[in-house]
């Protein structure tokens, strides 16, 4: 009986203990929560939220760091590492076709019409009546009137009668021009409106630039049209020349070609020039040499074909400007200039590029077509020293 007792006792010490029996000693983890004197739920609970709270600070972090964010219409862009016509080009393309739709809205429109004469080679411009236009006055009306010209010949320009206090004149009134048919493509008819003030400066209201090139002319034309904003400054157009330039530094001879002109600016009255081409040369902004060519009648678009050559030393070549100016020949008169241009180490754009060429092709001719300018501008750019004058006693 004893040694069975104790085979039993043997035996119960190898079996594993009942959980009733004995307890295990908690961890380290399970001993720091089983300080906090919380429900096991609210632990719970809180773990989640910190859970949660980890995730979306991550998800903040990884689009601040790979996501590109779109900047708001009022915040300001830094132009700082953006400079010159850049910097105008990408914000004020925006501004200016605002203001301009804003300015081109409630001006009011104009009717009127065209009628081409193919034989007599006229072109008669009817205006008839405005309608909505925008008040000017104080009184919320205006002293409408219309001056109706070709940009082609700026100088010839008619006008209609002034409409007192009225928002929808009425005024049937027609103008002719004489343009010959192969200029007709090259023309814009300009229609200004303008409020009519007697002590100050008349206010335009709006225009109607039509290019001759987009219409029909084979019938008559009747049409609306709204009135846009006008434009700042009227470009004139004085025409263009032809020459070619050569320059030998061996033998210093700098050899003008004057091949031809066109589209020159109208000086007759009856509608053509009488053009004739100077050649200046200007050494330290001082008149130098001068050549000219033949003058040619009754023309709009001369052929010269006329060469002039001139001693340049190759070391003031560098010092040398070569004026081109266009002159219409008067009789009666004193001679006209129609454009100017000069070519130089001062020039810019395309005269400086033609001279450059010359210059870096010795002793071949390089021709090339250029645009006048106004006169007193070609003048101001030499900057031309004036000769010493003896007041007058």
């Amino acid at each position: 009986m004893v040694v069975a007792a104790r085979k039993g006792r043997a035996m119960a010490s190898l079996l594993p203990s009942s959980p009733t029996a004995t307890t295990a000693q908690p961890g380290f983890l399970g001993g720091w929560l089983s300080r906090i004197p919380l429900p096991k739920w609210a632990l719970i609970v809180v773990a989640v939220a910190v859970a949660i709270l980890l995730l979306l600070f991550l998800i903040c972090i990884i689009r601040c760091c790979c996501g590109k964010k779109k900047p708001k219409k009022k915040e300001r862009v830094s132009l700082c590492a953006v400079s010159g016509s850049t910097t105008a080009s990408l914000v004020q393309p925006e501004m200016e076709d605002l203001e301009q739709g804003m300015e081109q809205t409630g001006r009011g429109k104009l009717q009127y019409s065209l009628e081409y004469n193919f034989h007599a080679q006229e072109l008669k411009v009817g205006v008839k009546q405005a309608a909505e236009l925008k008040a000017m006055d104080t009184r919320g009306t205006s002293d409408p009137y219309v001056i109706v010209y070709l940009t082609s010949d700026t100088k010839k320009k008619y006008e209609t009668k002034v409409y007192r206090k009225t928002l929808n004149p009425i005024f049937n009134e027609s103008f002719t021009f004489q343009v010959p048919q192969v200029e007709v493509p090259e023309s814009t008819l300009v229609m200004q409106i303008y409020n009519f003030n007697r002590f100050t400066k008349h206010d335009i209201i709006g225009e109607v630039r039509l290019p001759l090139a987009s219409v029909s002319l084979q019938h008559v034309i009747e049409q609306w049209s709204d009135l846009a904003a006008a434009s700042k400054v009227e470009e004139e157009q004085l025409g263009e020349i032809c020459f070619s330039l050569r320059y030998v530094p061996s033998t210093s001879k700098l050899t003008v070609l004057i091949l031809e002109a066109k589209k020159l600016k109208r000086m007759d009255s009856h509608g053509l020039s009488d053009p004739f081409v100077k050649v200046h040369l200007i050494l330290n902004r001082r008149k130098w040499k001068k050549k000219t060519t033949s003058v040619k009648k009754n023309t709009l678009s001369p052929y010269f074909n006329e060469i002039f050559v001139f001693d340049v030393p190759f070391n003031q070549i560098q010092n040398v400007d070569v004026v081109i100016s266009v002159w219409d020949h008067d009789k009666v008169t004193k001679n006209e200039p129609i454009g100017k241009l000069f070519l130089g180490c001062r020039a810019t754009g395309n005269q400086l590029r033609h001279w450059s060429d010359m210059l870096s092709n010795p002793r071949r001719p390089l021709a090339q077509w250029h645009s006048l300018q106004p006169p007193d501008v070609v003048d101001k750019a030499l900057g031309l020293k004036s000769h010493l004058k003896l007041p007058l006693s």
